[in-house]
């Protein structure tokens, strides 16, 4: 089932052109990145600048922007497009009647549905990142550092993870609506919310409750920054960006507001992948803690709906 559902994917318009966009966006992202390694890699005063390849997916020359924004705006097309029609499509079609009429449990297949997609997101990503590794090797010569590579492949996991929220999401209303246009504009209209208006609402609200942070004491603007953040931190993007940005950007040692007493007596020194990870474990945890519930939310709806009629 799986190796069915991962074939019709690969052989669907709709992956070929989200593969063409992403293909496009990461050469793309890869050809600025490459053509300003040299000025980044000899800029001392910036404590990452020995990390060559973490700087291969960081860097750019503000004309385009770095490839985790790309997928962090594309990742959620890409999990939307792979499941929006999951169920309804095969309900609509008439071949799931005659699909679980054969010796298959419903949710071998809704995890069959949802595995194949997941493992082509992990491959695609996972292939990017080769493609990128070979292309700074042959470019630049240097050898790859064990914390560099420990680093991407957290990106590439964390990547994951995060189109399979939106994939996740995308299958709970396939299920839950009997059109699969319906369910398409529904999950893009929920990406659209998060990414485009969600940080307009919170900062009006914030602005229309909270007092003036210009008339506010240092330790209450701190106070104020952290809770507008973590209104901000409800919305996939915002975890997502936070945990890229902290992988590969081991300068980076916290993702919140410090006082002048935390950054006394700090080194202006990278952190070690083990730090950094435990910097973005609440992100990551909140992104797998969303797209468990949004699958088992699936599952729940998907066990208890009459497939007959």
């Amino acid at each position: 089932m799986v190796r069915k559902e991962g074939g019709d994917h690969i052989r669907s318009w709709r992956f070929m052109v989200m593969l063409l966009l992403i293909l496009f966006t990461f050469l793309g992202a890869m050809y600025v990145s490459l053509s300003n390694i040299r000025r980044v890699v000899t800029d001392f005063n910036d404590p990452d600048h020995v990390f060559v390849y973490l700087k291969l997916l960081t860097t750019s020359d503000n004309s385009l922007p770095t490839f985790y924004i790309f997928i962090s705006f594309l990742g959620p097309l890409l999990g939307i497009a792979l499941g929006f029609d999951a169920i309804n499509s095969e309900k609509n079609n008439g071949t799931l009647v005659r699909l679980l009429a054969q010796p298959v449990y419903r949710d071998n297949l809704l995890l069959a549905k949802f595995y194949a997609a997941l493992t082509i997101v992990g491959v695609l990503f996972l292939s990017l990142v080769l493609l990128m590794i070979g292309a700074g090797l042959l470019i630049t010569g240097v050898p790859m550092e064990a914390a560099e590579l420990f680093r991407i492949l957290a990106f590439v996991v964390l990547s994951v993870i995060y189109v399979g929220f939106w994939l996740s999401l995308s299958i709970a209303l396939s299920v839950l609506f009997k059109h699969a246009a319906t369910s398409a504009l529904t999950a893009i209209g929920i990406w659209l919310f998060f990414t485009v208006f969600y940080q307009l609402i919170v900062n009006m609200v914030v602005r229309t409750v909270l007092p003036d942070p210009a008339s506010l004491a240092p330790e209450q603007v701190v106070i104020y920054n952290n809770i507008i953040l973590s209104w901000f931190r409800l919305a996939p993007s915002q975890l997502y960006t936070d945990a890229a940005t902290t992988l590969l950007m081991p300068s980076v040692r916290s993702l919140g507001p410090l006082t002048m007493e935390q950054m006394a007596g700090a080194i202006p020194a990278p952190l070690s992948f083990r730090e950094s990870l435990m910097v973005v474990w609440p992100q990551v945890t909140g992104l797998v803690a969303a797209t468990v519930v949004c699958f088992a939310g699936a599952y729940y709806f998907f066990m208890r709906r009459e497939i007959r009629t």
